[in-house]
């Protein structure tokens, strides 16, 4: 298998490992959203979100630190595009009650069927949109 296949498995299997543990020792699903919007919140409960998210963070430095492998390049478009895109997904997060890894990884994996759906139609919208933004704006 090519490196980037292993990456890809590696990875995957280390966000399967971390969202089955938070749950399993925390009763806590891994939706990025919900743990970034309570880390911001006032509560009790805030360290292990901060915890989480530097994590995150330091996973992906750590990754390109040690594998050597190049940095990803900043994409060309303007930052308004990238804000205007930010705020949709957001709209979007909080209109679905869940982001990709609350529904897509953490409610598959429990067989909702809200997060199924959810997760169809997020990966469905987002290859739509990205198509049309390709074609109309010639973006990518």
């Amino acid at each position: 298998m090519e490196a980037s296949t292993m990456n890809a498995l590696y990875g995957g299997l280390i966000i399967g490992l971390s969202a089955t543990l938070l749950f399993a020792l925390a009763g806590r699903i891994a939706g990025i959203s919900g743990i970034v919007t309570a880390a911001i919140k006032p509560g009790s409960d805030r360290a292990w979100r901060w915890l989480f998210i530097v994590g995150l963070l330091l996973g992906g430095f750590a990754y390109h630190y040690f594998s050597g492998a190049p940095a990803p390049q900043l994409a060309r478009q303007s930052y308004w595009l990238a804000i205007a895109g930010g705020l949709i997904v957001g709209i979007g997060v909080r209109r679905g009650s869940g982001c990709t890894s609350g529904h897509g990884v953490c409610g598959i994996a429990r067989f909702s069927k809200r997060s199924i759906v959810s997760t169809v139609v997020f990966m469905g919208a987002g290859i739509v949109t990205a198509t049309l933004v390709n074609i109309l704006l010639g973006a990518f």
